[in-house]
């Protein structure tokens, strides 16, 4: 494993769009399990080499959560999303590339453009290669999901020691009607149920921002505490 560099950016902020924001990065070459899982515990996201988090000096709206899978259970109306999405097929595998990937990512973008207002910009080969497919190294996975042999969604995640770090899940928007988003988190928390995981993180939570307050619903979960380093313990209450 191999640190390259570590940097600061600020800039405006991508969650509240009267504040502005200071982005802490690591850019780490072969990263192990270990160290990734250590980073995610304590507030990092990643993307490729890219691990980040939040440092913001006048700010922390930014909450990390992780839901509590062991005392997690489906309600009815969960379960009904699943039972309505039970012809689609879905295989775990390590990242790809490919013209389906690409074409779908692209699709999703605009139709979220359109729909949330999302700032649009093209995707090349190697911005998707950097973000999803590079430096996944013994950890990283997608989860492809396909209906009548047709791909209509790509979820991207990290399967760690304890748990299921959510990474990005975009998906073909003439399938809206089958709540992909939420079906793909469900199976992401079966999942770890199965696999005897004990917590599926969700990332950063922001109360006033729409795009994020559906993390909220999925409880129990817990909220990191502050910004530990990695010499430090990473304290987590239930909320």
């Amino acid at each position: 494993m191999n640190i390259l560099k570590e940097f600061r950016i600020s800039d405006k902020c991508s969650y509240l769009p009267d504040k502005s924001q200071t982005t802490h990065y690591k850019v780490i070459d072969k990263c192990s399990t270990t160290y990734c899982e250590d980073l995610i515990e304590r507030g990092y996201r990643r993307f490729g080499k890219m691990y980040f988090r939040p440092i913001c000096p006048t700010c922390d709206e930014c909450k990390s959560i992780k839901i509590d899978v062991e005392n997690f259970n489906f309600s009815s109306s969960q379960r009904r999303v699943m039972r309505k999405a039970s012809k689609i097929k879905s295989y775990i595998q390590r990242p790809t590339i490919s013209k389906e990937h690409l074409e779908l990512f692209e699709k999703y973008h605009l139709y979220m453009s359109e729909k949330k207002g999302w700032e649009f910009a093209p995707s090349s080969v190697q911005s998707y290669y950097n973000s999803f497919v590079d430096a996944h190294n013994n950890f990283g996975h997608e989860v492809l999901y396909f209906l009548d042999n047709k791909l209509i969604g790509v979820d991207l995640i990290d399967i760690l020691n304890d748990g299921v770090s959510s990474i990005y899940f975009y998906y073909d928007p003439d399938y809206a009607h089958l709540s992909l988003g939420r079906f793909s988190l469900y199976n992401q928390i079966a999942f770890a149920k199965k696999s005897k995981k004990r917590w599926v993180y969700l990332g950063y939570y922001v109360k006033e921002c729409p795009s994020l307050v559906y993390k909220s619903h999925y409880k129990p979960y817990l909220m990191l505490q502050g910004r530990p380093t990695t010499d430090e313990d990473a304290l987590w209450l239930t909320t």
